[in-house]
């Protein structure tokens, strides 16, 4: 593919094949005017792997679950053209433009021309396209907004993601020159959008800083295709000012995408990222690649890479929306970060977080080799972006240039150092000492989700040994008060004292519990005084082969449960031993939680309680 081209040549239709898909077909309008409630199912399709080029195979279970999408389109009244059945985004409800996102998944299939997509050209899917745009449009308010979550809802997200779906759902119908008229809405309804999205005034979209910045990046990827396919000079100017706005105000000085006034694993990485450089392909703007590489600075402390090379662990404590905890190092399709590898080529360094070209390319033979029948999608998991956003070939990284940029990841490449990072109160703490990596987050919170307190314990040999959880009162690395009241559960002031070891000093609000750590080479003292009776907590991450083994000789079998009164536990790790002290005899418990890590599932979470009369010193030693 051509760079900088919006779709292959296999993607879209020839102009004589396009002429003659639309002179085989009835007019939408004679179609849309059946009496069943639904469309009637196309007919299912079990495709064969070996068919798909590898490229492609992200479409097969899309292909698989289609009959099914089209078989909930309602057709008769009320509301002929909702994408009914539950397949994507809650509440399922007919005003809530989300739901009728799969626009563009349709349009795919009924144009594109492939062996083993039958449904090219299909009457039944032109008459259920044309009723769900139909619906989408209808709609929308007269400012040009969207509905989500109740009927006279302007939605920020709805409109961002709707100038996404609908401008690319607008150049596959022109290309195969199918339903003008709806095409003629399209671009009406796509510049209506824009003009509301797109003014500075507009305080639904624009704030300081930005509250929801992912979904503003999808606004603004849909509007540069938009004024690519109807330009506008006067638009165009205003697109340019907004990405200039989105880079002073949507990302902040940590380096992290603002939603909610924070950072989020999930929105940043999975939905962000892909949508600016969606908006980078069709706009060029500079601005995009300068957050991109900032970002990818950020993600070099905050993704923990597992030494055997299997995954990473998220920092996911300070996450203000939703918990991401890790991911895989290598992450076949359908996948949600693909579109991330386009800007490796201006960001090497962001290889290191994308799949390998020469692994990816293995997974996926082993995908067309698998005997299994293709399987459809799980209602609700079934994304449009991840069609939407096949749009533009591969640039992912080598092996050894991912490997390069894996060995400049700032905890690999350096053996000391601190980091304080700060924004809008809050505090993000990063200690490298040769046998440790700690990560803390203090100060305020942007959003109650957010645990506060040390959030990770990562070693360059046995890999993530701690990860404290967000929106989660159990999963943490804190001090629990009776009630099961943590620490970590509201705002924790942090000062910073330094010197060798390096110490630094959190506390509550109200002073309930101060605590006091002190980093030096494989050695971490953590130092608590309570108001009262408490426990610390622990969220160890342990692998099915690791061996933890209380002070009393009592072991802990993985994925169960053991108490012992002793003095410490150690946990056995390939070559060294992580010891965890905690002065005197006390009745401690390890018991597994539910979750479980990466792929294979072989870590999961084993949570350490300690309970104390109000004092304790708990020391971890790295013995590598």
């Amino acid at each position: 593919m051509t760079y900088g081209t919006f779709l292959s040549r296999r993607t879209l239709l020839t102009a004589a094949g396009a002429a003659g898909l639309a002179a085989a077909l009835p007019a939408p309008a004679a179609l849309a005017a059946t009496a069943a409630p639904n469309l009637a199912a196309l007919p299912p399709v079990s495709p064969d792997r070996r068919a798909f080029a590898p490229d492609e195979q992200l479409y097969a279970p899309y292909l698989v679950s289609l009959p099914g999408m089209v078989g909930d389109i309602r057709t008769g009244s009320p509301n002929p053209g909702f994408l009914g059945g539950g397949w994507w985004r809650k509440p399922s409800e007919p005003y809530n433009a989300r739901v009728q996102e799969h626009v563009y998944t349709l349009a795919w299939f009924l144009t594109t021309s492939r062996s083993w997509n039958p449904y090219r050209g299909n009457a039944e899917l032109l008459a259920g396209l044309d009723a769900a745009l139909g619906h989408y449009l209808g709609l929308q308010h007269a400012d040009g907004s969207w509905p989500e979550y109740s009927p006279d809802e302007h939605s920020l997200a709805a409109t961002g993601f709707a100038l996404g779906y609908l401008s690319k759902t607008h150049v596959l119908l022109k290309n195969a020159q199918l339903l003008p008229a709806r095409r003629t809405q399209i671009a009406r309804a796509t510049r209506a959008a824009m003009i509301w999205l797109l003014n500075p005034a507009n305080g639904r979209v624009w704030q300081t800083p930005i509250s929801f910045a992912n979904q503003v990046a999808a606004g603004l990827a849909g509007s540069a295709l938009a004024l690519r396919t109807n330009p506008d000079a006067a638009l165009r100017t205003q697109l340019n000012n907004a990405f200039a706005r989105i880079a002073q105000h949507g990302q902040g000085p940590a380096g992290f995408f603002y939603e909610k006034g924070g950072t989020d694993m999930n929105y940043n990485f999975e939905v962000m990222l892909p949508e600016l450089a969606d908006a980078w392909r069709q706009s060029n703007n500079a601005h995009l690649v300068a957050m991109a590489r900032k970002y990818t600075g950020w993600l070099g402390y905050n993704l923990l890479r597992e030494p055997d090379g299997s995954g990473w662990f998220s920092n996911v404590a300070p996450s203000t929306r939703t918990s991401a905890l890790a991911y895989d190092n290598t992450r076949p399709d359908p996948e949600r970060t693909a579109l991330n590898a386009q800007f490796v080529p201006e960001v090497p360094a962001l290889g290191a977080f994308t799949s390998a070209r020469e692994d990816l390319s293995a997974a996926r033979a082993a995908w067309a080799d698998d005997a299994a029948p293709v399987a459809g999608l799980t209602k609700q998991d079934t994304s449009p972006r991840i069609l939407a956003h096949a749009l533009y070939g591969e640039r992912y990284p080598t092996r050894q240039a991912k490997a390069d940029a894996v060995r400049a990841l700032p905890y690999l490449a350096s053996k000391n150092f601190t980091e304080r990072r700060t924004d809008r109160g809050q505090d993000f703490l990063y200690i490298r000492r040769p046998d440790v990596y700690l990560g803390a987050y203090l100060g305020d919170r942007a959003t109650t989700m957010a645990r506060t307190g040390l959030s990770f314990l990562w070693h360059p040999v046995a890999g993530t040994v701690i990860q404290t959880l967000n929106d989660n009162d159990h999963g943490v690395w804190a001090t629990v008060l009776p009630g099961q009241a943590p620490d970590s559960d509201g705002p924790q002031a942090g000062q910073f004292l330094g010197g060798s070891p390096y110490a630094f000093r959190f506390a509550t609000p109200s002073g309930s519990v101060v605590t006091d750590v002190r980093v030096s080479d494989g050695l971490v003292r953590r130092s608590v005084r309570a108001v009262s009776s408490a426990t610390e907590t622990v969220p160890l991450i342990l692998k099915a082969s690791d061996r933890v083994v209380f002070g009393n000789g009592t072991t802990v079998p993985w994925g169960g449960s053991a108490s012992a009164t002793a003095t410490g536990l150690d946990l056995h790790r390939g070559p060294g031993v992580v010891r965890i002290r905690w002065g005197a005899a006390r009745a401690a418990s390890v018991a597994a939680a539910s979750i479980r890590y990466l792929r294979d599932g072989s870590r999961r979470m084993h949570i350490l309680k300690i309970p104390h009369s109000g004092s304790i010193e708990v020391s971890i030693t790295l013995d590598y």
